[in-house]
């Protein structure tokens, strides 16, 4: 077996992942990955690789749990016995790089894919956890051999906590890149002026900003339509609650679709695109609306800020505040002009970085296997 890639959920490894499993399997590596099975999906054996389902939560820090997790790791690559092992999100990355390392694999990698909810929310309980992560992944991390980071402020808050100590172990790449042909441009709508959200309705992805701005605008424009497209688990950490998401259906202001799986109907019907998130790694839903040529409104925030050039291909706005938010959307609403020059803009700067392939084409040269 060349590579061993430790998903860390079905899902991800599907739409974030898919392309890179191709690209390696064009270049003749044998591939398997292993996926959590609290949320295995069948359409993963769709990618025509091995998979072995392993258990793993998702959320928490349990050390019971975390040793399962770690056992569960080692065993498998013993079995496997992999050349390569490439992890993502923390418990891949912490207890895989471990497992890995014990079970003798001579080259480990893993991706930074964004610092998840912990870091992302200030709080007394999430400062004691950000001290446990840091631990756990400079742990992990001193197992491998090069880190990916998808974006500059990820590494310089790696650096700076000391969670990666050694600078020369991080490789830069735009993301996970967006397959641009899959994602084509597409007309922009001719009649309503379409704001689209997409993303799960978590908080810290900026949908109650979202929903609060949309709900002003339509008061002053009945005509201007506002979507989100992503499903609500309630069980995740920071999902939005039932009642706030109940009370915006029964406002009006936004139309809730639910999760779908093919986004690009959705995109085609949008004229702009908004992910007010309060950190990413770098956003997918962002990536594949920009291939599509669409303008883009984003946080001034880590991982959302590089998709943007202000007022090129988009607008930045303040993170956790509804009124920055409204005021961007208000810009489109009055200069409609704007629209099919930035839509431009965004293919063009999608094709000039974020092409999966040469995403892709940077991870493998990294990790010596082209």
């Amino acid at each position: 077996m060349d590579v061993l890639i430790l998903a860390g959920n079905a899902r991800s490894l599907i739409a974030n992942r898919g392309d890179l499993i191709h690209d390696m399997r064009s270049a003749g590596l044998t591939v398997a990955a292993a996926v959590p099975t609290a949320d295995y999906l069948p359409e993963v054996e769709e990618l025509d690789i091995t998979i072995y389902p392993i258990e793993m939560g998702r959320t928490g820090i349990n050390p019971v749990h975390d040793l399962k997790t770690l056992w569960a790791f080692y065993r498998l690559i013993r079995q496997v016995k992999p050349k390569v092992v490439f992890g993502y999100t923390i418990k891949p990355v912490v207890y895989g790089s471990l497992a890995a390392k014990a079970a003798g694999v001579p080259r480990i990698y893993s991706m930074i894919t964004g610092l998840g909810h912990v870091f992302t929310t200030d709080s007394a309980r999430n400062r004691r956890l950000q001290k446990v992560v840091s631990l756990l992944y400079r742990t992990g991390l001193a197992c491998n051999h090069k880190v990916f980071f998808q974006n500059p402020d990820d590494l310089k808050e790696f650096t700076d906590r000391g969670i990666l100590h050694n600078a020369d172990k991080a490789v830069r790449t735009y993301g996970s890149g967006v397959d641009i042909q899959r994602f084509p441009p597409t007309p922009l709508p001719e009649n309503e002026l379409t704001f689209l959200f997409i993303g799960r309705l978590l908080t810290e992805k900026g949908v109650a900003e979202f929903c609060e701005a949309a709900g002003q605008l339509r008061t002053e424009y009945p005509s201007v339509r506002f979507m989100a497209v992503g499903p609500h688990d309630a069980s995740l950490p920071h999902s939005c609650s039932a009642a706030d998401l109940q009370r915006w259906k029964q406002e009006g202001g936004v139309e809730f679709i639910g999760g779908v799986s093919d986004v690009r109907p959705w995109i085609s019907q949008c004229s702009v695109f908004v992910l007010p998130s309060y950190r990413e790694g770098t956003p997918r839903s962002v990536l594949e609306a920009m291939s599509m040529g669409r303008p883009i409104i984003t946080s001034d925030a880590p991982g959302c800020r590089e998709t943007v050039e202000e007022g090129v291909n988009g607008f930045l706005v303040e993170p956790r505040a509804s009124a920055p938010l409204l005021e961007a959307m208000r810009k489109f609403i009055d200069q409609p002009e704007l629209i099919p020059q930035m839509a431009e803009a965004s293919r063009t700067l999608v094709e000039r970085h974020y092409d999966v392939h040469k995403v892709n084409k940077v991870i493998l040269e990294a990790m010596e296997l082209v």
